[in-house]
């Protein structure tokens, strides 16, 4: 083989060896993080345009939507150093989405009406708050501190909700645990026993709530 054929060898080889965004594994974590941005937007993209075709019927428009918008609140927060707002965002790539930032921006589906501020968004802070405390538990976290104020948030915003009828389990449940936190010193700890019961009070509550949205739905 002469030098000639070794070299276009080579040259094509380099062609077809992979390129790398990223020198090291932080750089590689930024650019998954803004590519799991740039798919959401384009999926709440497609989303919104579906239910505007009548592709997609209202209450699985609204179910998925919900939690693109979820996935979207955690994962814009990772790069939200380099891009203060959406906006920026889909301008630096060249995001052609005017549905899905409008989506972003009211934070809610369409279907869902606002209530007292937002009702999506104070749906979304619901949910959120469940899981934090539920997780705070199985992660044997028993400190009145650590978890007092997610569990007056949780009363708060369930409070706000007029979809919520005064039946609703977490009326009765979430108080009387407020009230057990409330008469605790900062660092003291509920018991193992305590933290058992607050787990399946939780779950039943949480599970109830998303029984009275899928009625509301």
């Amino acid at each position: 083989m002469s030098f000639g054929q070794s070299s276009q060898n080579h040259t094509r080889a380099d062609m077809y060896e992979e390129v790398r965004l990223w020198k090291n594994p932080r750089e590689r974590e930024r650019y998954d993080n803004m590519a799991d941005v740039f798919s959401i937007i384009t999926t709440l993209q497609a989303l919104e345009k579906a239910y505007i075709k009548d592709v997609v019927e209202p209450a699985e428009y609204t179910k998925n939507c919900e939690k693109l918008l979820a996935k979207f609140t955690a994962a814009f927060r990772q790069i939200q150093g380099e891009f203060p707002q959406i906006e920026d965002f889909a301008h630096k790539y060249k995001l052609d989405c005017p549905a899905a930032l409008l989506r972003i921006r009211e934070g809610r589906p369409i279907t869902v009406r606002d209530d007292r501020g937002n009702m999506g968004k104070a749906i979304a802070e619901t949910v959120s708050l469940f899981i934090n405390v539920m997780d705070k538990l199985k992660l044997n976290i028993r400190a009145n501190d650590m978890l007092q104020t997610d569990v007056r948030e949780l009363l708060d915003v369930i409070n706000r909700m007029n979809i919520i009828p005064s039946s609703y389990i977490g009326r009765e449940k979430i108080p009387k645990w407020l009230n057990t936190l409330t008469n605790m010193n900062a660092a003291e700890e509920i018991t193992d026993d305590q933290a058992r019961q607050f787990q399946m009070d939780l779950e039943i509550c949480y599970n109830d709530f998303n029984r009275l949205l899928a009625s509301n739905g």
